[in-house]
């Protein structure tokens, strides 16, 4: 498979190889497509998450498409973002929803010290290991893993926005087993950050509540008193680039 095409960055923005492509969801099929209107021909899109984007029937909303590179791929486009303005919002905010390019986004953003306050970056790394933990990124003595949830959106709705009900959220297993684990390997003079990243503006990370509240609580608050750092980073995306909107430290809200 052919590597995706390299992101450029041009003073705070992270400009895509070529200008995303609006269109409107026609439907979800399953966890793998979704079938977008693009100039009034209906196209199978590739999915780039496969769990629930929020508690969204995405049928009717606008997206934002890239290009495959591959011409060799059965879906010729990717569905990188969503929006819950209504249809034909000159402006819109858009949700990206592509977790894999969370990573590259927060590559540029390193390498190009966008996110100065968190680290300051001489050499990044990918996917170095830390105990049982193969982590996203070393940044000069600083380990860093990115998680991008999609499970729960903290969006505004419109009317016009259809939702279907929420199951019950049972755990977040993998996520604390994770944190559990970058806290239990640090060692003495070690960094280790989570940033959350979100490709939208969400106003500020809760962890939702679920039937092992208390283990959860228990568990990242241990990892947060052995080093392990929480951020949360948002980006703000449109059809040609990302930005940095804001970031924060929430480290301290996890020891209350």
């Amino acid at each position: 498979m052919n590597p995706p095409a390299a992101l450029t960055t041009r003073g705070d923005t992270i400009v895509f190889p070529k200008p995303l492509i609006r269109a409107r969801i026609v439907r979800r099929p399953n966890r793998f497509i979704i079938d977008a209107d693009l100039d009034g021909a209906e196209v199978a899109c590739h999915c780039p998450t496969t769990g629930r984007i929020g508690n969204l029937v995405l049928d009717g909303l606008d997206c934002l498409l890239s290009p495959s590179h591959n011409p060799a791929r059965k879906t010729p486009y990717t569905v990188e973002a969503v929006s819950v303005d209504a249809p034909g919002t000159a402006r819109p905010a858009w949700i990206g929803i592509n977790q894999n390019a969370a990573n590259r986004y927060v590559e540029q953003a390193l390498v190009h010290h966008l996110l100065p306050d968190i680290v300051a970056a001489h050499s990044v790394l990918r996917e170095q290991t830390l105990g049982a933990s193969r982590l996203d990124f070393l940044v000069d003595d600083t380990y860093v893993e990115v998680k991008t949830p999609l499970d729960h959106l903290q969006v505004t709705l419109g009317e016009h926005v259809r939702t279907r009900p929420r199951p019950p959220l049972a755990s977040t297993d993998r996520l604390v087993k994770h944190i559990g684990e970058l806290g239990h390997s640090l060692k003495s003079h070690q960094r280790a950050v989570l940033l959350v990243c979100f490709l939208y503006d969400n106003p500020g990370f809760r962890v939702q509540a679920s039937s092992h509240h208390d283990e959860v609580h228990s568990t990242v608050a241990q990892a947060v008193r052995d080093g392990v750092e929480i951020w949360q980073v948002n980006f703000r995306l449109n059809a040609s680039g990302v930005r940095v909107a804001r970031y924060c430290d929430l480290t301290s809200q996890f020891l209350a």
